[in-house]
């Protein structure tokens, strides 16, 4: 699941459990390793957030995750002032924190993010690795170990929302897709506690969905819906009901698509 903006997420024990589909985790090792920030570039629900968690707990370092929105400010990343029992007192945000503690700082979605936001990624993304916080007047420099990772969806682009380059050049990019058949049955059977002729089926309904642009989905079944169904599954629920409910439901409102995308569900089950 995704974090609220600025909610500080941690990892500890086994870590959670991530299924390498290419060379990503070569690639992001050898970034660290450079001090390089990171962009994962992939559709909704394939894994991204998954991979940085798993990273995180790989090289040892506190997440923080900043999930952003049309909304979100520099302000909800540097920090402000408050009132506490009757005095003014300064509040790191969530990216000040990262930078002083030298943690992991991921900001999903970047590419939703207000320009003022950008504006403050840019010093942090390059070379200078710092912030300016103006209420402070003051310059952050990263601790070691600091680490700068984002995310977009390159979809977002045909709505004419996308990562300027001058930005965008700064980051090592890592693409992101669905996996081959056999790999995402695994990743569900494993994520969902499904049997795998189960997870099998998923997938395929999947791949059907996905091969069919005339529905005109906004996001099409990710992986995330597919494990979800299988946790349903799992817990006992009839197979089309699970799907209805965790794939379908959350795809479409329109009644053809989801009677469509129900033909679909059925022709699996």
């Amino acid at each position: 699941m995704d974090a609220a903006p600025g909610q500080v997420s941690t990892t500890d024990g086994a870590g959670p459990w991530y299924r390498s589909v290419a060379h990503e985790r070569e690639v992001f090792r050898a970034a660290a390793g450079a001090r390089l920030p990171v962009l994962l570039k992939g559709p909704t629900g394939c894994g991204k957030t998954r991979f940085v968690e798993a990273m995180a707990h790989e090289l040892g370092r506190e997440l923080v995750t900043v999930v952003c929105n049309e909304e979100t400010s520099a302000v909800d990343l540097l920090g402000r002032h408050l009132v506490v029992g009757g005095d003014t007192v300064w509040q790191d945000g969530p990216a000040v924190r990262a930078v002083r503690t030298g943690a992991m700082l991921y900001l999903d979605e970047l590419v939703d993010a207000r320009a003022d936001v950008l504006t403050v990624v840019h010093p942090l993304a390059d070379h200078r690795r710092e912030l300016f916080v103006d209420r402070l007047r003051e310059v952050v420099r990263a601790a070691p170990g600091f680490q700068l990772v984002a995310s977009c969806n390159p979809g977002y682009s045909m709505a004419g929302k996308e990562l300027k380059p001058s930005l965008r050049h700064r980051f090592v990019t890592v693409s992101f897709d669905w996996p081959d058949a056999a790999v995402e049955a695994e990743i569900v059977a494993a994520e969902g506690g499904v049997e795998p002729k189960v997870a099998k089926r998923l997938v395929g309904f999947a791949a059907k969905v996905r091969a069919l642009p005339e529905l005109a989905l906004p996001e099409t079944v990710s992986t995330r819906l597919l494990v979800s169904a299988a946790q349903l599954i799992a817990g006992g629920l009839p197979p089309r009901l699970a799907c209805r409910c965790a794939i379908v439901e959350p795809l479409a409102d329109d009644s053809d698509v989801i009677g469509a995308l129900g033909d679909a569900v059925d022709l699996a089950f």
